[in-house]
């Protein structure tokens, strides 16, 4: 897409003032490129909407742009677990987190939930997401969510999207992210250790019959995936 074109998308994108903030403050922060763009904030926005999704899973916080255009979308009475392992050491956030503090990208989180008024829709949990998957399915059970998305570290995809599966009920979506990798994927020239990964979570996911998905080109592709 060019950048006339894709300036006049984001021209024709509905952004929440609150997520415009928050995007221009994640934009001067180290590892800003992580955050989801604004179509794709405005995708996720209308899933929930479309789906009547009431109770939501996010893997992969980051500054909650992705969390709260979900949030915003929820009802009144709807929720989100929200999984985060921080882009510092997981050593310093253990020590952030005895300290009752939050490292910095949740610390941004946080502040914009409150700021848009759904902090009570949203339980950030901070530590490896894999864990935290696991005890939320032996806590609430399986097929005990609607929705879920996925935007994490990549080796870790098909260990979430597993558990995911799990949680979300019978005609649930789950969303992954990044499933394009800035064209690496497609580039078999490029064989570091994410980008192996998404090359087979992508395989797998085309032989998977346990949901119906289709490729979403947006931002950097987006695997929409209905459980059956």
């Amino acid at each position: 897409m060019s950048q006339q074109l894709y300036s006049y998308l984001l021209a024709h994108t509905r952004e929440p003032q609150v997520l415009q903030e928050l995007r221009l403050e994640t934009a001067g922060l180290q590892g800003g490129h992580m955050q989801i763009a604004p179509e794709q904030g405005t995708l996720l926005s209308l899933l929930v909407q479309l789906l009547g999704v009431s109770s939501a899973i996010e893997v992969g916080v980051f500054t909650g742009y992705s969390s709260l255009a979900v949030a915003l979308a929820l009802p009144p009475d709807g929720r989100l677990v929200a999984f985060d392992r921080d882009p510092v050491s997981m050593e310093v956030a253990r020590r952030l987190v005895a300290l009752n503090r939050d490292p910095v990208s949740m610390e941004v989180a946080r502040r914009y939930w409150a700021k848009a008024g759904v902090s009570d829709k949203v339980d950030g949990r901070l530590g490896p997401a894999l864990e935290g998957l696991q005890q939320l399915l032996q806590q609430e059970g399986p097929g005990s969510f609607d929705f879920a998305f996925i935007d994490a570290d990549k080796r870790g995809y098909q260990a979430y999207f597993e558990l995911c599966l799990q949680l979300v009920k019978p005609g649930g979506c789950i969303a992954v992210d990044n499933v394009l990798f800035y064209g690496k994927v497609a580039d078999a020239a490029v064989n570091d250790k994410a980008t192996l990964a998404l090359r087979q979570f992508n395989k797998d996911l085309m032989a998977d019959e346990r949901v119906s998905f289709s490729i979403v080109p947006i931002g950097d592709g987006m695997a929409l995936c209905r459980k059956q």
